[in-house]
């Protein structure tokens, strides 16, 4: 990929491929491929597959491209509906970079210092600085010693996101074989697959507030530290050392700048067209129907929900798993979420609050083990306002709350309603912040939600847990196994959840879909 990269960098003009057996097609007309869903896999594999001369169309269900990055808008403000963190800028700069782009050509990007804050409790705060020596103070600070034991394990974090960033991600993780190589397996070692979050992170710090900093971000991958493998410190490296990073004018300024890219590139994004069947024949996917009539394709990549895909919009032979299979899968949580605008402006808190000032084990216990609504939850609050006036009306702020929650749990209104009042009663105690009577715009959501909107698979939102039972090749796989002509992208494929990793999901899939078209 890395060559692929460098040869492809400033050629941004589509060229055509050789036609020869084209699915389907027997024309010497460009090949017609069919992306379903203009979220971040979908959108990536567009560009990938439009640059290189295949005529691209884009089918999205709902009226505005981004997937979860979707935005809201009312009386002033703008919420990014869903991701809200950008990590791992490195995996923006090479997407744009096959097109000899760069981010900054689409938005302006400020670091976040501090990149966020956590509360362990009223008066007990931790600002986490975007500079090194300034994180190694905050740690010797709080467990002396602790700073030599950031450094050994950061280096070795670095060293996890360079291999597995660089050589393990854009695998399509078909077979094992992919990854039978004497150099990979050596380095497989070094990875530590085989131990866990939980462990590698109490070999270096015995501090709780240090642990629970340096696990928090594998919540982002939808499973609990013991049930994560330690190659994913590599996250930390990307949290501490790469930093977190705001795009002007909010998240969906990189949906936006991936449209503009695939506006460029001749790709087509059809709005309000829901895929509602994908028929086959003689094991070639031939006729989409959907709510805005009939599409044909030489080539199919369903970038929707893979679970929707597989068991509603396939016939039972196309399918690549049965339902207990997707039953017994571990999905990552779901989220009960809160937009929220204000016309006063909240004191004392960043852009980024995490309030950790209950039992993370308990919520935890109660999202994977125990399925059922928290006890005493941990949540999340966004204030992007902090840094960008574009987003809220002069004197308020734009506030996202957003609380983890087990997926396929009941939800209605009141338990909706209960929670948000123990977040503002949280969010009051510690902070000092009462919002209440400020409150101008709200809107709720969550489980139900997500299915309606996203056909989201018991309601998840951020896709499959990243579990070592759920890595590489034992994630679902990215090949139909039945249909000749059709590829599966997206989160619950490899490389698994999150922005960037959808991003690279895009690529890896368009790349496969070439070799099978060439």
């Amino acid at each position: 990929m890395q060559n692929i990269r460098k040869k492809d960098a400033g050629n941004t003009s589509p060229k055509p491929q050789n036609q020869q057996h084209e699915p389907g097609n027997t024309s010497h007309e460009p090949k017609q491929i069919i992306v379903i869903g203009a979220g971040f896999a979908g959108l990536s594999a567009a560009c990938v597959l439009a640059k290189e001369g295949y005529k691209v169309t884009v089918l999205e269900k709902n009226d505005q491209p981004g997937g979860r990055a979707r935005v809201w808008e009312q009386d002033g403000f703008k919420f990014d509906m869903g991701p809200s963190w950008y990590w791992m800028p490195d995996v923006f700069e090479n997407f744009f970079a096959l097109f000899g782009k760069k981010p900054s050509d689409y938005y302006n990007l400020e670091r976040l210092d501090p990149g966020y804050r956590v509360y362990f409790g009223k008066d007990d705060v931790m600002d986490v600085p975007a500079g090194m020596p300034e994180l190694e103070t905050l740690f010797e600070s709080i467990e002396p010693g602790s700073s030599k034991g950031l450094r050994a394990f950061l280096k070795q974090a670095a060293y996890k996101y360079k291999v597995g960033m660089g050589e393990y991600v854009f695998r399509p993780s078909h077979a094992i074989t992919e990854f039978i190589d004497v150099n990979l397996i050596k380095k497989s070692f070094s990875l530590q697959l085989l131990g866990s979050m939980s462990k590698h992170v109490r070999k270096y710090f015995t501090n709780a507030k240090l642990i629970k900093l340096l696990e928090f971000p594998v919540l982002f991958l939808g499973a609990t530290p013991q049930n994560t493998p330690a190659m994913y410190s590599m996250m930390n490296y990307a949290d501490l050392a790469l930093g977190t990073w705001y795009p002007q004018g909010g998240m969906n300024q990189i949906v936006g700048a991936m449209v503009s890219l695939a506006g460029e590139l001749g790709v087509e994004i059809k709005l309000n067209t829901e895929v509602t069947k994908i028929n086959t024949e003689n094991k070639l996917a031939d006729r989409i129907e959907t709510t805005n009539g009939l599409f044909k394709a030489d080539f199919i990549i369903a970038g929707a929900d893979y679970e929707h895909v597989d068991q509603h919009l396939l016939d039972k032979k196309d399918r690549n798993y049965t339902e207990k299979y997707w039953a017994d899968r571990t999905m990552s949580p779901s989220s009960l979420l809160f937009y929220i605008g204000t016309n006063k402006k909240v004191e004392g808190i960043q852009h980024h609050n995490l309030f950790f000032d209950e039992d993370f084990e308990l919520h935890a216990k109660e999202i994977y083990t125990t399925p059922m609504w928290p006890t005493s939850p941990l949540f999340y609050v966004s204030c992007t306002s902090k840094t960008d006036s574009s987003v809220a009306p002069a004197g308020g702020e734009n506030l996202f709350f957003l609380m983890p929650i087990a997926p396929g749990l009941d939800d209605d209104d009141s338990i909706r309603e209960k929670y948000f009042n123990l977040m503002l009663d949280r969010f009051k105690h510690i902070t000092g912040n009462d919002i209440r009577d400020t409150i101008v715009v709200k809107r709720s959501y969550a489980l139900n939600d997500f299915k309606a909107d996203y056909h989201s698979f018991k309601g998840n939102a951020y896709g499959l847990a990243n579990t070592l039972a759920q890595t590489a090749f034992f994630k679902p796989a990215m090949r139909a196994k039945h249909i000749k002509n059709m590829l599966y992208t997206g989160q619950l494929t490899v490389p698994g959840p999150g922005v960037p990793p959808a991003i690279i999901s895009g690529q890896v899939a368009a790349m496969e879909a070439m070799k099978i078209l060439s």
